[in-house]
């Protein structure tokens, strides 16, 4: 029988970066350890200040909502829960209700911003639409611009200080590889624990930035939390690929996720002087903040048809 490294109890767990084997309750309590020093660390969230935290309903967004909820409550920081709802048929609406369970659960309030109310048309529907327009657009474009101008919208009119996504190590060593294949500087330099304030947008932080997704999963499991296990059915394209890639480095030369997150940050600092400065103005159709005279979302829809009102729609607020 395998034993724990650190505690000599019957190990669960083999955490191959680092060549030891850890019990349930050593995996629980190195995880909890590595959000409270990232927290601590990037100073990530102050005391008294309105935090939301966007919960899809997966592993990661889930167990970010539950130890964000912890943690606020011994910081005296009021915490939200926000949902975007891109109107995914048998997916989002099985996820919803993880949500809101979760939600209830924890005694936070939780909110919903659809597709549909807010840009006129359902993710379901705009893949339909860019599928026969042979826009050469993967749906996964569409989604990731629209979801974060959503939740920034959202984050902003709740009245938060902070906006909390559940990105892993594996997200962000995949963000940052498909950066650099892109060669898009400013997207790369806005990589991090947490993203600067600026006018118009809510600042974004990662809790679980330094944690693998493997050991978030290991640890909503041995905590008994409630997840969604869904996989999108639109997922694919050149973020499966890197995903992929990454995967294979990791289980060849374990540890290399790491090395690829330490690398970057001391990159950093160095990326600002291949970032072009540039003012933010007001979208021309919708108002949100833009370094252009309309917004990434409103070119998207423009295609289609569709608009984007100036206020979401808010809805499902529940306890």
């Amino acid at each position: 029988m395998l034993k724990c490294d650190f505690c000599g109890r019957h190990a669960v767990y083999n955490r191959r970066y680092a060549g030891v084997f850890l019990c349930d309750r050593c995996i629980i309590k190195s995880v909890e350890r590595r959000f409270r020093r990232a927290m601590g660390k990037y100073k990530l969230v102050s005391p008294g200040e309105r935090v939301a935290v966007a919960v899809s309903g997966g592993k990661d967004s889930v167990t970010c909502m539950h130890l964000l909820a912890d943690h606020c409550e011994r910081k005296n920081c009021e915490l939200i829960a926000v949902t975007v709802d891109e109107g995914i048929k048998g997916y989002r609406d099985r996820s919803m209700s993880i949500v809101r369970e979760n939600a209830k659960l924890l005694d936070i309030e939780h909110f919903a911003v659809s597709f549909r109310k807010t840009f006129g048309a359902t993710l379901d529907q705009i893949a339909m639409l860019a599928k026969r327009k042979k826009t050469g657009l993967n749906p996964c474009t569409y989604c990731g611009v629209m979801r974060r101008s959503l939740l920034n919208q959202a984050a902003r009119e709740l009245g938060v200080d902070k906006l909390s996504t559940a990105h892993n190590l594996d997200d962000e060593v995949q963000a940052i590889m498909l950066n650099y294949v892109r060669a898009d500087f400013s997207r790369l330099y806005r990589l991090g624990p947490g993203y600067p304030s600026r006018e118009g947008f809510v600042p974004r932080i990662k809790p679980l930035r330094e944690i693998p997704e493997k050991e978030v999963a290991v640890y909503a499991l041995l905590k008994g939390i409630k997840v969604h296990l869904g996989v999108c059915p639109y997922a694919g394209g050149i973020h499966t690929e890197i995903r992929d890639f990454l995967n294979q480095l990791e289980t060849n030369h374990p540890n290399s996720k790491f090395m690829i997150l330490r690398m970057f940050d001391r990159m950093k600092p160095h990326l600002a002087r291949s970032v072009p400065e540039f003012e933010l103005c007001e979208c021309k159709i919708c108002g949100e903040p833009t370094s252009s005279g309309m917004c990434k979302s409103c070119e998207l829809l423009r295609e289609f048809g569709l608009g984007l009102k100036r206020k979401t729609i808010i809805s499902g607020k529940s306890r």
